[in-house]
């Protein structure tokens, strides 16, 4: 005896409904960040102009997402990104190529980019620019040696931390999620919290955000006066992104051997081999002292 389906009968109008219903549910239940920015559509100033409900088209029997949802989750990875303000404009477009250094600066940033999508399947899939001369060398200098030192190896304002956040901007609009970080501030908060009663919640979230993200964009990285504990974060950040081949994008104001002597041997030696063949040693001249606005 064949089995008959009884399936119920229902109006255009009821099915819209129902679907309506179905995805504002999921919608209520998703946990991804663009929960909280998702506009309100009573508000005749958050509608979307392309009639979407809470993100969704609904044609008949079927519905799509709007364009619109796409923009809210751009906008929640920016908000989470943590770029900093003064370089929200900044844009590979913004970019000052002057000089041959920087022109090139720009190129292997995009070429980086281009290959980005390949190289995530492998084990050297981070990028950085270091200086030809590190910081903690001229340090060490005095008078006129360091300042003819200062002249011929310069590595400030060359617009490092712009390429950085330029590149962070592509990579979330890619759909990356992408956390940014300056050394000096990060390793501060780090400090800070570890004095925190509170079972080590704080420094958990911090080290969470910078382990978990999809992209870690580090700049000036080894900036920050070394520690014990701070060497201790240092590796642990790098040595968890480094074994769940998550890719860090790195800026430092130091070159191979003392970017060694101030994050640690362990540390170095991963970051560094993480971006083998993608790391460039840049020096050129300083545009915070001719003019340019660049960092």
């Amino acid at each position: 005896m064949a089995l008959i389906a009884i399936k119920e009968v229902v109006s255009p109008e009821e099915l819209r409904r129902r679907v309506e219903e179905a995805r504002a549910r999921a919608h209520q239940s998703d946990k991804d960040i663009t929960t909280s920015n998702t506009p309100d559509s009573s508000n005749p100033s958050d509608a979307c102009p392309h009639g979407c409900i809470d993100g969704w088209i609904v044609d008949g029997w079927t519905g799509k997402e709007c364009v619109c949802q796409q923009q809210r989750r751009l906008n929640a990875r920016l908000q989470h990104a943590m770029i900093p303000e003064e370089f929200e404009q900044a844009t590979f477009d913004l970019y000052r190529t002057d000089t041959s250094v920087q022109a090139n600066m720009l190129k292997c940033m995009r070429r980086y980019l281009d290959r980005f999508e390949d190289l995530l399947k492998q084990q050297q899939n981070g990028f950085g620019f270091l200086a030809a001369f590190g910081e903690a060398r001229l340090r060490e200098m005095r008078g006129e040696a360091r300042a003819r030192a200062k002249a011929q190896h310069n590595n400030f304002g060359l617009g490092k931390t712009h390429l950085q956040i330029a590149a962070a901007k592509e990579l979330l609009r890619r759909g990356y999620t992408v956390f940014c970080i300056s050394d000096v501030a990060f390793m501060d908060e780090l400090s800070r919290a570890r004095a925190y009663n509170d079972d080590g919640a704080v420094v958990s979230r911090l080290l969470e955000s910078a382990i978990r993200a999809d992209v870690l964009v580090w700049d000036d990285i080894g900036k920050a006066k070394p520690s014990e504990y701070r060497l201790d974060m240092y590796y642990q950040v790098i040595n968890e992104r480094y074994k769940a081949k998550r890719p860090i994008v790195f800026s430092s104001n130091e070159d191979s051997e003392t970017l060694t002597e101030r994050i640690g041997d362990a540390a170095a030696s991963r970051l560094l081999g993480m971006a083998r063949g993608n790391t460039f040693a840049v020096e050129g001249k300083d545009f915070r002292l001719t003019g340019g606005i660049q960092q």
